[in-house]
């Protein structure tokens, strides 16, 4: 682990949160083991969250009918992106590996780490049509979610009132992790800390420093590659990709399941 960088994005309001304390614990494990840890606060930050024209500096190309992919992916290729986003953007590419930590809000993340995602990763700089899933622009990066529910683990179950956590995870570790590029680590959750007792919590801490001895050398989650898919049709699973898999038990991934059972812990664990 030694040199390498690592970049913390956090997201909440108090610093004597369980999330500033698992946070504070990533850094000091990490820095411990000779990573270089960046922390963006994003409360402390003020960061703004809307994506709005206001994050080019001088003129759009069209003002009348702004489309702030289009408008940002130029931005960024003339250096008028303003300065909270280039900042942001020089963190990640310096970045080996990113860890967001956020409470859960709603079944994802909080406003605040959203418009990071939306302002960050622009077009261009993170992601383009071509460079994209296994075939991304942070490839060579790991990302992963670490994050505090409200409710507790057996509500997040496939018998759960929330539902499959797997299922929840799959718009966040695919359609914005994964979708550019990164090697997706098995998220850590930490189930209802609120509602435990502080022994508890104390434990989920300690497991979360002690995962974090080896963190960087871990498998990342299986995701389909981008050449099983037909770009020439719709990007539909390659027939012979399919075929491969259709006597199997359960589907691919949560996502491109092909009808079938979900495979367990696809979005949580490795290897499966």
């Amino acid at each position: 682990m030694a040199s390498k960088k690592v970049l913390i994005v956090y997201a909440h309001q108090s610093s004597g949160s369980f999330n500033s304390a698992a946070k504070d614990a990533a850094v000091e494990v990490l820095t411990a083991k000779g990573c270089t840890v960046e922390v963006s606060d994003l409360y402390a930050m003020k960061f703004k969250a809307t994506a709005t024209s206001e994050d080019i500096t001088g003129k759009v190309k069209n003002a009348d009918h702004f489309c702030y992919g289009e408008e940002t992916k130029l931005a960024w290729e003339a250096g008028k992106l303003t300065a909270d986003i280039t900042e942001e953007q020089r963190k990640l590419t310096e970045a080996d590996l990113v860890i967001f930590q956020f409470p859960m809000y709603w079944f994802t993340v909080p406003a605040i780490m959203k418009g990071w995602m939306d302002r960050v990763l622009t077009l261009g700089f993170a992601f383009t049509h071509e460079k994209r899933y296994s075939q991304g622009i942070f490839k060579d990066k790991k990302a992963m979610l670490s994050f505090t529910t409200g409710s507790q683990e057996s509500m997040f179950s496939a018998n759960g009132i929330n539902g499959d956590m797997n299922v929840t995870l799959w718009p966040l570790q695919n359609g914005i992790l994964h979708y550019c590029g990164f090697q997706v680590l098995a998220p850590q959750i930490f189930w209802a800390p609120s509602h435990v007792p502080s022994e508890a919590r104390g434990t989920m801490l300690e497991s979360w420093r002690t995962r974090m001895q080896g963190l960087l050398g871990e498998n990342p989650l299986a995701f389909t590659p981008l050449d099983c898919f037909d770009g020439e049709k719709g990007y539909q699973l390659k027939p012979e990709v399919h075929e491969k898999h259709a006597a199997k038990e359960f589907g691919l991934t949560v996502g491109i399941h092909l009808g079938k059972a979900l495979p367990p812990n696809n979005q949580m664990k490795a290897g499966v």
